[in-house]
């Protein structure tokens, strides 16, 4: 099997023998489990229980449901206590929000869905009984393991990587999973390589790994899995160096494996592959490492998820007059860990509880004398005395336009920098700047648009009423048309001499009308003093009224349609007119009645 070499890297001390001298053990049920709803790349899960339910082990008691992430699940069976704000497993000793789990101690499991032979199945239901079962990264940053088991389309996976190197000092969980559950780690890599369909399938083990390599040498016979022994260097177990080990490919700046067709996943996640599909177990426990020079008892320990890290340290058999400090993680990539409360994780791999002579304290900082040492040893071939200026001086860009987020953060510049200075704490705090000024820029950008969608809105309105405000004057002097028109044609008929006369007349016409309504009709005033009705006078009259009440009538129409001001107004004016017009019918019909009766006595007479 051809191996490729990457740039750098370093030989650290590797003090695994201590915690590989015994099995793993079981850390027991704790008194009590704290599960954090965020343990891995993505949003947090939404809680699904209440304070005071009784849960069951496997039973999912929280989930992602919308975006990048995956549920939580009870570790074991029990009463779920509280859902509040616990310390968790960070850099900064932050808290966050988390199921705190009382257990019952009778452990019993929910109901478990195991498949006999996952091959009769769609691909997608596979990968939902993976998503379901909350499997996240167990070797890196805990990106949920479906994510990646779904490449796009454009990009075949053509090479499938186990991750077995586990090249970081101290820690041997990766390495006592392969000793001991070497079918399990098989089994998974067959589930992943039957949904990805890859043309070659390799584990890649580093040789100070005997027993591991031994053990899963048995476990692949028969089948088309490789098993790639590569040299010790730290950090051969990063995923891209070893990618380049591996295949002699390199992944590109700012890209993925699967931009050259590889796929990597941790040993530990395949352990958890095979569990979910074969006997629908969710990921509730994982083999955590517990070493260092102030435990009498170094080991690996089975650990439910949510164990507090101080039940592993003492089942390990802490001393507390020999601890100076705690490490989660590796010396080289982990951070100090100031509250033992915090809970086991999903990839929580190792706690190192160090004696002042394992870990000393860190020299102080002196200045950089350009020795080039930080340069030859960087597996990602990036300049990182320029980074250091850089990110030292607050100027981002540059850093960023050196590479700085190629950075994998393995430590090995900070380890040989003869002025013992920080250098990956300063990668670390640029990154994180990077991203909150990326962060408020697409706030600020989202504030702008929905800005501008505003004042859009705004000026929309605006016209429309500026619309409507010319739509009501045109109607307005169309009317004031109107009239001058009939004003016209009352002068053009001779009843007026001039503008004013046919003004005058418009208005002597006005008071006629409003007369009319009380000065009795010819009809009336017939009936009254038994005189003839004038007939012809009262047929006129409403004729008059009728066709003042169809120009009133028309003006509201067009009033209406307009959504003209005088509306209310208009519509005043119409049914006095209609009133009008119904009292000349009524006077109309009264004459007439009147006329017939005269001349019924005439006859008679």
């Amino acid at each position: 099997m051809n191996l490729w070499d990457f740039p750098g890297g370093i030989h650290p001390p590797e003090n695994k023998i201590q915690s590989t001298r015994r099995p793993i053990q079981s850390a027991g049920i704790p008194e009590q489990l704290i599960l954090p709803l965020q343990q891995h790349i993505g949003e947090p899960a939404e809680v699904l229980v209440e304070v005071g339910d009784r849960v069951l082990k496997g039973q999912k008691i929280a989930d992602v449901k919308a975006g990048l992430g995956v549920p939580v699940h009870a570790s074991t069976s029990g009463v779920i206590e509280a859902i509040e704000q616990r310390p968790v497993p960070h850099p900064s000793g932050m808290s966050d929000w988390c199921v705190v789990l009382t257990p019952d101690g009778e452990d019993q499991w929910c109901e478990l869905n195991p498949i006999s032979d996952y091959q009769k199945l769609e691909r997608e239901a596979v990968l939902g009984m993976i998503r379901d079962a909350g499997i996240a990264g167990m070797g890196g940053a805990g990106f949920p393991t479906t994510i990646k088991l779904r490449p796009p389309r454009d990009r075949k996976v053509e090479t499938l990587i186990l991750n077995g190197a586990e090249c970081e000092p101290y820690i041997t969980a990766d390495d006592m999973t392969m000793r001991e559950h070497a079918a399990e780690v098989i089994n998974g890599m067959k589930i992943m390589a039957w949904i990805l369909r890859p043309s070659r399938c390799v584990i890649g083990i580093e040789d100070n790994k005997p027993e591991a390599i031994a053990a899963m040498r048995d476990a692949v016979q028969n089948t088309q899995i490789e098993i790639a022994v590569i040299p010790t260097k730290y950090p051969s177990g990063g995923e891209k160096q070893l990618i380049q080990i591996l295949t002699g490919q390199e992944v590109p700046s700012g890209g993925i494996p699967a931009d050259i067709g590889v796929m990597c996943h941790n040993v530990g996640t395949s352990v958890a592959v095979s569990r979910a599909v074969c006997e629908g177990k969710p990921l509730i426990s994982r083999v955590v490492t517990i070493t260092g020079e102030a435990v009498q008892e170094p080991g690996n320990y089975e650990a439910l998820i949510g164990t507090p890290v101080i039940t592993l340290l003492t089942k390990a058999g802490l001393q507390q007059n020999r601890l100076n400090r705690m490490v989660l993680g590796g010396p080289m990539m982990g951070y100090t860990l100031t509250n033992t409360a915090i809970p086991v994780v999903k990839t929580s791999n190792c706690v190192i509880a160090a004696t002042a002579e394992e870990l000393p304290a860190p020299a102080p900082e002196q200045p950089c004398i350009r020795c080039s040492q930080c340069a030859e040893v960087c597996p990602m071939e990036l300049l990182p005395q320029q980074l250091f200026w850089y990110s030292k001086a607050a100027e981002f860009e540059k850093a960023e336009h050196l590479n700085l987020f190629d950075c994998i953060e393995c430590g090995a510049c900070s380890y040989v920098c003869p002025s013992s200075i920080p250098l990956v704490q300063y990668y670390r705090y640029a990154k994180g700047e990077i991203r909150n000024q990326r962060a408020e820029q697409l706030k600020s950008d989202r504030a702008r648009e929905r800005f501008e969608a505003r004042q859009a809105r705004l000026e929309r309105e605006q016209q429309e009423k500026e619309l409507r405000r010319k739509e009501r004057a045109k109607a307005a002097a169309e009317a004031q048309a109107r009239k001058q028109a009939e004003a016209e044609q009352t002068v053009a008929q001779g009843e007026a001499v001039d503008e004013r006369a046919a003004k005058a007349a418009l208005v002597q016409q006005a008071l006629e009308r409003k007369k009319a309504k009380t000065t009795p009709t010819a009809a009336e005033s017939a009936l009254a003093g038994q005189e003839k009705p004038d007939i012809e006078a009262l047929e006129k009259q409403l004729m008059q009224a009728e066709a003042k009440l169809n120009t009133m009538q028309g003006m509201l129409e067009e009033a209406k349609a307009q959504q003209a001001d005088n509306v209310d107004k208009l519509e005043r004016a119409v049914a006095k007119n209609h009133d009008r017009v119904q009292r000349a019918q009524q006077a109309l019909a009264d004459a007439r009645k009147q006329m017939a009766t005269v001349s019924e006595s005439s006859s008679s007479e």
